[in-house]
């Protein structure tokens, strides 16, 4: 009966806001009780869940078994959808937690064989109903970070009861103003002398789980779709570099060894580089049309989440190409530039293969199933071209260079 309860609701959801939206069950504060909580036969008797810990309770409506593509709020692909030599599905800026259950093996021409690890490509949440399991290389989160592995799941960025909300005065508070939508969308509302909306994806916040602040950031309404035609522009305004450390201190403190390229700093000259850059022997005239989502940007607005920074935020949010300036030197590199928040198809959430001299070979992705690469295995990495072309959001490869180096360069120009 629960599930057809909620079948019967996710239905009416779509009927009423159409395939693929993104304002539903949150509603940017705290959902419907039994959607995620069972009062007489729970699954978990810690919390009541009606799953068997907090991040299957999330995938219970998070992934979708039987998807065929890119859909709504999925972030996670079945097992049975990504078969050997198929991607996972979703799409969303944040990456599809599949990619985890992802190892790749290949043996280069200079000898040995070589192993990529599922695990090493995101975020290891546990979910046991989806056979998600503990990091079992860190203990703890890299980068000097004291969270343990064994305790990470959705619920440790995201809040599922989704208290945080944001005032009309800026403020960002857990109390007070009724929360009356999420405040995630360029098509979210403004809050108003009376109520608040959700902070971005109900993350967790300033005094909450160890966190010391709320980033500033909009997204557009649909955004989980292959960018094979059109990108998907998620307007970063401020705050991720410092949210990210609250578990990743040492990748923030300028301490040699740390790895640390600089965070939250101001791109300065190396704008113009982003706004000229196109790909490998490739340079445009301007910067109307220089924005690639495989290297976002922090916008440097939003530290106080005013309405008029989001009203800017909102403008910038598109998924149809309509807005694709690049940065001034005042905006700024940070932990998203390069990485993805869930998982990617790339070693450390990496939102291009970081791993090779080319990541396009003479105007295609690299793919185990292409006999071009019979000889060069060290491109493709153990991956399908599906597999490759999922892993770069199913960009035309036709969009960089013929022989396109890494993508440091869209900052850098070193190739």
């Amino acid at each position: 009966m629960r599930l057809a309860r909620i079948t019967i609701l996710a239905l009416a959801v779509v009927m009423i806001l159409g395939v693929g939206t993104a304002n539903a069950f949150h509603s940017g504060g705290v959902a419907e009780c039994v959607g995620c909580h069972s009062m007489h036969s729970p699954v978990s008797t810690t919390g009541l869940l009606i799953a068997s810990d907090p991040s299957s309770t999330c995938l219970d409506c998070h992934e979708n078994a039987g998807d065929t593509g890119p859909s709504g709020y999925h972030v996670s692909t079945a097992e049975a959808d990504m078969p050997a030599g198929s991607p996972p599905l979703q799409r969303s800026p944040g990456g599809d937690f599949g990619w985890l259950k992802k190892t790749f093996t290949w043996s280069p021409p200079w000898g040995g064989n070589f192993t990529e690890e599922g695990y090493t490509h995101g975020h290891n949440i546990i979910a046991a109903d989806f056979s998600y399991d503990v990091d079992p290389h860190n203990a703890t989160a890299p980068g000097g970070g004291t969270y343990p592995a064994s305790a990470l799941g959705c619920q440790s960025c995201h809040d599922p009861h989704g208290t945080l909300r944001r005032t009309n005065t800026g403020a960002i508070v857990s109390s007070g103003f009724p929360i009356m939508a999420s405040g995630s969308y360029n098509n979210s509302p403004d809050p108003t002398a009376t109520a608040a909306v959700g902070v971005y994806r109900i993350l967790r916040g300033a005094g909450d789980n160890g966190f010391t602040n709320t980033p500033a950031i909009v997204a557009p309404s649909t955004y989980n779709q292959t960018e094979a035609t059109n990108q998907v522009r998620v307007a970063y305004g401020d705050g991720i570099g410092d949210w990210c450390k609250t578990c990743h201190p040492d990748m923030h403190s300028g301490t040699p060894g740390n790895y640390t390229h600089p965070v939250d700093t101001n791109l300065g000259s190396d704008a113009t580089i982003y706004n000229q850059y196109r790909g490998s022997g490739k340079v445009g005239t301007g910067s109307s049309d220089a924005f690639l989502s495989l290297v976002p940007f922090e916008e440097n607005i939003g530290t106080t989440h005013l309405i008029s920074d989001y009203a800017t935020l909102k403008l910038h949010a598109k998924n149809d190409n309509t807005y694709l300036e690049g940065p001034t030197g005042s905006m700024q590199v940070t932990c998203i530039s390069c990485h993805r928040a869930h998982a990617s198809g790339w070693e450390y959430a990496m939102r291009w293969n970081p791993e090779s001299e080319f990541i396009i070979v003479n105007g295609v992705w690299p793919g185990t199933d292409n006999g071009a690469f019979t000889f060069s295995p060290q491109f493709p990495r153990g991956r399908s071209t599906a597999e490759y072309a999922g892993g770069m959001q199913e960009y035309d490869a036709t969009d960089f260079g013929l022989y396109q180096r890494q993508l440091c360069n869209k900052c850098h120009a070193k190739d």
